[in-house]
Order: structure tokens, then C-alpha cells, then sequence
């Protein structure tokens, strides 16, 4: 039977992390799935967290996890209020012209 260990946990949180970057920087003018790749990096974090916690029989990495967890969500939502606001302004969420509210 195979047994999960840390490096499998790690190879997934890495698969996250990389897949999260490369949708930063190969999608820079959709501001929907730049803020889906920033929720990969927090869940590829937090991953990297409990594992640890639990690998090293100590809670204080799961208890960061959680406060991880409640950031992304809190970001998620206001990330979303804004570009709604902003799409019904504007009639567009295009990154570029947000970049011109810049002032």
C-alpha cells in the first residue's frame, strides 16, 4: 500500500504555486483570473502549512492556515466588490484601464 508523505503534499503545493505565478504573468489583462491565481498561491501556502504542522506534530502552523484561509476570503470578496463596482462605471474590467485610475 502507498503511503502519502510530505514530499507528495509538497509536490501538489508547488504545482499550486507555479500554476498560480505562471497565471499572474501569462494573464495580465484579465483582473478575474489574476485573482483566482492569487487564491492558488494562499491555498498552495496554506497547504505548505498544515503539512508542516502536521508533520512536525505542532499546531501553530494550522493555526496560521486559518488565519490564511479568512484573509483570502476577506480579499476574494472585496477584490470582487470593486471590479463590480467598477465594471458598472466603466462597462469593462480590462487591467490596462484600470491602471489608469492611477491619478
Amino acid at each position: 500500500m502507498l503511503e502519502i508523505g510530505i514530499v507528495h503534499y509538497l509536490i501538489v503545493a508547488a504545482a499550486l504555486f507555479v500554476t498560480g505565478v505562471f497565471g499572474i504573468f501569462l494573464n495580465r489583462s484579465n483582473v478575474i483570473l489574476i485573482l483566482m491565481s492569487i487564491e492558488l498561491i494562499l491555498l498552495s501556502v496554506t497547504i505548505n502549512l498544515v503539512t508542516f504542522s502536521h508533520f512536525l506534530h505542532d499546531l501553530t502552523g494550522q493555526v496560521f492556515a486559518m488565519l490564511i484561509l479568512t484573509i483570502a476570503a476577506a480579499e476574494a470578496a472585496i477584490g470582487l466588490a470593486i471590479l463590480m463596482t467598477y465594471f458598472r462605471k466603466k462597462g469593462s474590467i480590462d487591467v490596462t484601464e484600470i491602471n489608469i485610475m492611477k491619478g
